[in-house]
């Protein structure tokens, strides 16, 4: 594979084509990854406040922050901007 396409939807337009953005082609998954992961921690850096638990801040991301993905997926990788944002959010929340 010669690159991977990072592109970033809008949960708060769930499923509009229209919201959707490509970010950046990168020359390794490993990259890729790198800037999704800094998409959903700048989406969670705007929607966080210190009076949310893990739970909320996640729901609040679910709802409001981007979720990117990355194409093509190579066999045996995967990544999920909800399952990596429900992390950090325990994470954060700590």
């Amino acid at each position: 594979m010669d690159s991977f396409t990072v592109y970033v939807a809008d949960n708060f337009h769930y499923m509009d084509a229209e919201a959707t953005y490509q970010l950046g082609e990168f020359a390794t998954w490993d990259e890729a990854v790198v800037e999704a992961e800094r998409v959903v921690e700048a989406s969670l850096q705007e929607v966080y406040r210190p009076d949310l638990d893990a739970e909320a801040l996640y729901h609040q991301y679910t709802l409001f922050g981007e979720d990117p993905y990355i194409i093509p997926r190579p066999e045996g990788k995967h990544f999920s901007a909800w399952e990596y944002a429900k992390r950090r959010c325990q994470e954060l929340t700590r």
